[in-house]
């Protein structure tokens, strides 16, 4: 569903990623893992257009998407959940899930049933101001902006950093809910290794903006996790 090939990234003249190829097949979780600060968080934005410039291929099932402006990406079916979840505090919860309508090709602007299924707290509380609402909340509401875009591939980058631990947990049935029921291909950021093994069926370990290791989630040792991602 997603694959990159020979992928390198830029911020200016910084180059962060070098070389990266990886394959998020359809209907499966990929991890993406690795101490902070290893180029994680640029391999999404790479995906979705959001850093200077990159070289390598972009695919979307089999189609280019490296040419592609940011707003053509979520189109062609990418949708972005960013670290600190961007949120737009004095709109909305029923607004903030609406911006993600604009990325649908069909044209619809409804907020979706699934994500009133999912985030029932969201459903009953549609006119209050999203900068009201707590760290987990907030997390709740930027899948659901997510979702608002039909999406084939989710890309989630640390989704329960900074979350209350009751609301963790509540977090990650939701991402495997959405990958096993719904059938999101989902590309996840996450420092949580247990979860990650929990969840994924791949995963990818990035060390100095490299993929340092990639396989099934069975192959994800812990020497691999203590060579790449011990501090």
């Amino acid at each position: 569903m997603l694959a990159l090939r020979d992928v390198d990234s830029f911020y200016g003249s910084s180059h962060v990623l070098h070389q990266v190829g990886l394959e998020a097949k359809s209907g499966e979780i990929l991890a993406v893992l690795g101490r902070n600060g290893v180029g994680k968080t640029t391999l999404l934005k790479t995906i979705m257009g959001l850093t200077s410039s990159h070289t390598g291929a972009i695919e979307v099932d089999g189609a280019s998407i490296s040419e592609m402006q940011t707003h053509q990406r979520a189109r062609s079916g990418i949708a972005y959940v960013p670290q600190g979840r961007e949120i737009i505090p004095d709109f909305t919860i029923r607004q903030n899930i609406l911006m993600g309508c604009f990325a649908r090709k069909d044209g619809k602007r409804a907020v979706p049933e699934l994500a009133m299924e999912l985030f029932p707290y969201l459903a009953d509380n549609l006119n209050r101001p999203g900068g009201v609402l707590s760290g987990g909340q907030q997390q709740q509401l930027a899948i659901a902006r997510a979702l608002a875009a039909d999406p084939r591939v989710l890309l989630l980058d640390e989704p329960t950093e900074g979350i209350q631990p009751n609301i963790v947990e509540e977090i990650e049935a939701i991402i495997v809910r959405l990958n096993k029921e719904v059938g999101l291909t989902v590309v996840l950021v996450e420092q949580n290794v247990g979860f990650a093994r929990q969840a994924a069926q791949g995963f990818v370990l990035i060390e100095k903006g490299r993929v340092a290791e990639a396989g099934p989630t069975a192959e994800l040792t812990d020497d691999l996790v203590q060579k790449h991602m011990a501090v």
